[in-house]
């Protein structure tokens, strides 16, 4: 069964830095894609980055300059590098694994909290 764990959440201020880390640990088959959601109450989850065992990568343009998806093939391990962080940014964060092409399976981790203070 994989597993991931999410860490590196945390109340920061209005325009500071903080850096997201998911661990997979398990067998995870590749091609596969790996992605950071947000969630705030009351609302659906959304995408924030992505990028693919290949390295390629898709940003939402609401995050677009500020934010950097990167991930450690090697360790099984996807970043997520939150800079000129902004009130609305505040929510649960979740990183998700699942094929790139397709198929049946998708791994979720337990969340991450980053709550910005203005």
């Amino acid at each position: 069964q994989v597993q991931l764990v999410e860490s590196g959440g945390g109340l920061v201020q209005d325009g500071g830095s903080l850096r997201l880390s998911c661990a997979a640990s398990g067998r995870i088959e590749s091609p596969n894609v790996m992605g950071w959601y947000r969630q705030v109450p009351g609302k659906q989850r959304e995408l924030v980055a992505t990028i693919t065992s290949g390295g390629w990568v898709n940003t939402e343009n609401s995050v677009k300059g500020r934010f950097t998806i990167s991930r450690d093939n090697a360790k099984n391990t996807a970043y997520l590098q939150m800079n000129s962080l902004k009130p609305e940014d505040t929510a649960v964060y979740y990183c998700n694994v699942r094929p790139l092409y397709g198929g049946v399976w998708s791994f979720w981790g337990q969340g991450t909290q980053v709550t910005v203070s203005s």
